[in-house]
């Protein structure tokens, strides 16, 4: 298609970008630009967002394609996008303002507002082939900014420390800040790194905690001053999307600015009684987003400087320890180590040490190290190190100290270590660094934490704190070749991919050819032949495995993981696959492309977005038809065919489906061949053709069992169960659903286990029980709503609709009616509207039920679903009753 028409000087505004000294002619009639010099026959053709590299790029092409376009202002911009949006059925309160079109143009973003530059780009130049250049480039794009987009939020605190010694002033003045009614109260602790702001923050949280009673508790560690540039500050959109979720916010339903996350969660947290600890913040605009600023919240703050910035924030400096704390400290930390000849000397230890808590710490794992040693040994030794100008700090004086008193293999290990490239870690993962056995690993682990050089963050799990970290880096790059380095690294990348791919072969023993082979990491490895163990390997470890992708493995990784990602962890699943398709365009691995393709398909279609996952699907086919991959074709058919089955078109549904299925037969793809036979009994059923849905089901079934694809026979006893649910054989529809749920469970598919609640909700609607009916609607609403499953959610609150009283069922069917028609679910919303109309006709509003029953029917005809006889018969009855005669006197 070709350009917009271009405006007139009268229908223009004054857009910042026409005298941008980014954007200006030079002397030779081309456009400078920040990236340099730009000729004007560039404009024959829109300008080509492939090349971009990072945000700002993006940026400056969008400008360019704004000029290309015909210059139109921000508001017709705003316009045409906002036509386009309420023309696909987008409400009101959801379009856009000239400001946020506008904001899209303006370099130094962090991130984009990905949904909104393709609109912007569609009005600009409304070409599908070029739009989808843009979405692939947002995504590639996408991985740079991936690092300040990880972070891990708790809704609790870390342990307190059992030992927490002194600090009573800081408490009492915390306590007292903290009694002041339901004032907003905020309470920032600042002060250098190593003083124990941390422990002091999270001591203080549980005294809080035991004195009041809190409703929510949230933490986070900003990452304010990580020592690995690969780690930056989290980006605090990131963690209020973290918090929301934690706040039962449904992550489609999360808005993407900052500014509206911002209200979103201080909405959620009104009315509570909330306890927010941001710890180890680098600036005060990283934190004031996350502000609850609402009555009754508390916040504790945690930050190396001092943020002044705050408004009503009531700062308190968290200084070393007085000397009396520094020596209750020692006293309890090193007990029975006699003072020898000095008296005074633990009183120069804590001298040497600067009163720092993390030295005083470091400094006693050291003294608990050399038995027949007197405090005045140890305090002697220090005066020697300082005398030599070894160190300046006492903490680099205590790290100097522990660290050279280790044996040479601990400290190796904890070099290594400082390399990994996720926030924890276990024994596992320092075996596979240090090329070692498991029980030594684990030893030596053991010694660096009784030593304060790893903290213990849960048991079993280890973590280091940033200074301790940084040091021990520093030690990697001066005593590791980098050949070593990278040979530790490659080593567990190996485990990870390895222990991954065991995992999976454990979870989905069926589709292991659908994997990459399983590697060999010749270091240890977890045993996880156990179902439930291979999914606690997956769960804890996930947010280190989209860590590692982005440092090696990257196709391979994703693909091993897609099957796992696809049980709701569709964020994660973007950045993985979206960093593989990044690794595999680069390579020119077309078939790596077509599988990362293919999971960013799955995921937006999991997240209601079917117009990028058509587009991904579709792209992902071509490319395994390209390379001669009939299993991939299969599988992209198979979730083009459920994109048609959640729009209720369910003969293209079994075009898709059929075509799936020669596919997979083709690759000798069994236990794919059951999956597209279960496509096939569903869309058949739902058109009415009972005999032969049953058939292709049975055959599902029965191909599942002998392929051992456990997935494959949970979807099709849950197809069966709700074909004989509709058709009145409740027992074995009893029976096949609650088996199906067992696998589901056994399987950790959180959505897969909605689904089947779901069904069984409506199974118990039918044999009358609604108070059973409503709580299995309630738990897949939940399960639904956690994993951001729109058309789940849809199904589910349609239950909960039919479960209910007239009145409550028209707030169900309502909020069911606005997502299926959000997300384009045909036969959600005529479910929706027959569930309303039959509401509306028990309460005796016939009219009202007319209405709905007949946008019901026009819905279920368009179909052409069986249901369409039910609602005429509706409509007959209600079309039978008279309208009342009103008469004149």
């Amino acid at each position: 298609m070709g350009k917009p028409p271009r405006t007139t000087g009268t229908q223009r505004e004054r857009d910042p970008s026409r005298h941008d000294p980014m954007l200006v002619p030079d002397s030779l009639g081309r456009l400078e630009s920040c990236g340099g010099a730009i000729p004007m026959d560039a404009f024959a053709a829109p300008p080509d967002p492939g090349p971009a590299g990072n945000v700002d790029d993006l940026v400056e092409r969008l400008r360019l394609l704004k000029i290309w376009g015909g210059d139109p202002s921000y508001e017709m911009i705003k316009e045409r996008v906002n036509a386009a949006w309420t023309g696909a059925g987008r409400p009101a309160g959801e379009l856009a303002r000239r400001s946020t079109v506008a904001s899209c143009f303006q370099p130094g973003r962090r991130r984009l507002n990905t949904d909104l530059v393709i609109a912007v780009v569609e009005a600009l130049h409304p070409d599908a082939g070029y739009v989808a250049q843009w979405r692939q480039s947002l995504r590639v794009v996408g991985g740079e900014i991936a690092a300040v987009s990880q972070v891990r939020v708790q809704d609790s605190l870390p342990p307190d420390l059992p030992d927490f010694t002194g600090r009573v002033a800081d408490l009492d003045q915390l306590r007292a800040a903290a009694q002041v009614g339901d004032a907003v109260v905020i309470s920032a602790l600042e002060g250098m790194a190593g003083v124990g702001k941390t422990q002091l923050a999270v001591h203080a949280g549980h005294q809080l905690a035991f004195e009041k009673t809190f409703d929510r508790v949230l933490f986070v560690n900003l990452r304010g001053f990580h020592p690995d540039p690969a780690q930056p500050p989290a980006d605090p959109a990131a963690v209020l999307d973290g918090f929301l979720r934690l706040l039962g916010m449904p992550g489609h339903r999360i808005p993407f600015e900052l500014d509206a996350r911002t209200d979103a969660y201080r909405s959620r947290l009104a009315g509570l009684r909330a306890l927010v600890v941001l710890d180890n913040a680098a600036t005060a605009e990283q934190v004031r987003p996350l502000l609850p600023e609402v009555p009754g919240c508390l916040t504790l703050i945690t930050s190396r400087h001092r943020l002044t910035d705050l408004r009503r924030a009531d700062h308190l400096a968290v200084d070393v320890f007085t000397m009396p704390e520094a020596l209750a400290f020692l006293a309890a930390a090193v007990p029975g180590v006699p003072a020898g000849t000095d008296p005074d000397a633990a009183a120069r230890i804590a001298e040497r040490c600067g009163c720092l808590p993390l030295a005083l710490s470091l400094i006693a794992g050291h003294i608990r190290k050399t038995p027949g040693w007197t405090l005045t040994d140890h305090a002697d030794r220090l005066d020697e190190r300082r005398d030599e100008r070894r160190m300046d700090s006492g903490v680099q004086l205590s790290l100097d100290l522990s660290y050279q008193d280790l044996p040479a293999a601990p400290q190796r290990l904890l070099r290594l270590l400082a390399l990994h490239p996720g926030q924890d870690f276990d024994g596992y993962a320092a075996a596979a660094l240090a090329g070692t056995d498991l029980p030594a690993a684990l030893t030596r682990l053991a010694g660096l934490r009784d030593d304060h050089l790893l903290q213990e963050s849960t048991p079993g799990r280890y973590t280091f704190h940033d200074l301790v970290r940084a040091y021990a880096t520093d030690r990697a790059h001066d005593e590791d070749a980098p050949g070593d380095r990278r040979a530790a690294l490659t080593r567990l990348f190996d485990h990870f991919l390895a222990t991954a791919g065991a995992a999976m072969n454990a979870l989905y023993p069926a589709e292991a050819h659908r994997r990459p082979p399983l590697s060999v990491a010749g270091t240890p490895g977890p045993d996880l032949t156990d179902p439930d163990a291979a999914v606690g390997w997956l769960d804890t470890e996930r947010p280190t495995l989209v860590a590692v992708a982005g440092h090696g493995s990257t196709t391979m990784l994703a693909q091993t993981l897609s099957r796992y990602l696809n049980n709701g962890y569709y964020t994660d699943a973007l950045t993985l696959h979206g960093l593989a398709h990044r690794v595999a365009r680069a390579g020119g691995d077309r078939t790596g492309q077509a599988h990362a393709l293919a999971g960013l398909g799955f995921a937006h279609l999991c997240l209601g977005r079917t117009g990028p996952a058509a587009e991904e699907f579709q792209q992902a086919h071509d490319l395994f038809q390209l390379t001669g991959n009939p299993s991939g074709q299969a599988r992209t058919l198979f979730n083009l065919g459920s994109i048609e089955l959640q729009a209720g078109r369910y003969a293209a549904v079994v075009d898709y489906m059929a075509r799936a299925l020669t596919f997979y037969r083709q690759s000798g793809d069994r236990s794919g061949e059951a999956v597209a036979l279960n496509g096939l009994g569903l869309a058949t059923e739902r058109l009415g053709r009972l005999p032969e849905a049953i058939d292709h089901l049975r055959q599902a079934l029965e191909l599942a069992r002998e392929t051992g694809n456990r997935r494959g026979e949970s979807i099709a006893l849950h197809t069966l169960g709700e074909l004989e649910t509709r058709t009145g054989e409740y027992g074995p529809a009893a029976d096949h659903l609650d088996h199906a749920l067992i696998l589901e469970r056994q399987l950790g598919n959180r959505p897969g286990e909605a689904g089947t609640l779901d069904s069984l909700g409506a199974l118990h609607t039918r044999l009358g029980r609604r108070d059973q009916a409503t709580d299995y609607h309630r738990q897949a609403l939940t399960i639904f709503r956690e994993t951001g499953h729109q058309e789940g959610e849809a199904w589910a609150l349609n239950g909960l609709g039919e479960a209910a009283e007239p009145a409550d069922a028209i707030t169900f069917h309502t909020e069911a009616l606005t997502i299926a028609t959000d997300i384009g679910a045909g036969a959600q919303r005529a479910r929706a509207q027959a569930g309303l109309g039959q509401a509306h006709q028990a309460l005796g509003d016939q009219n009202e039920a007319r209405t709905h029953f007949e946008q019901a029917l026009a819905g279920y005809t368009t179909l052409g679903l069986p249901e369409a006889d039910q609602i005429r018969t509706h409509l007959a009855g209600i079309n039978d009753i008279k309208d009342p005669v009103i008469s004149t006197p």
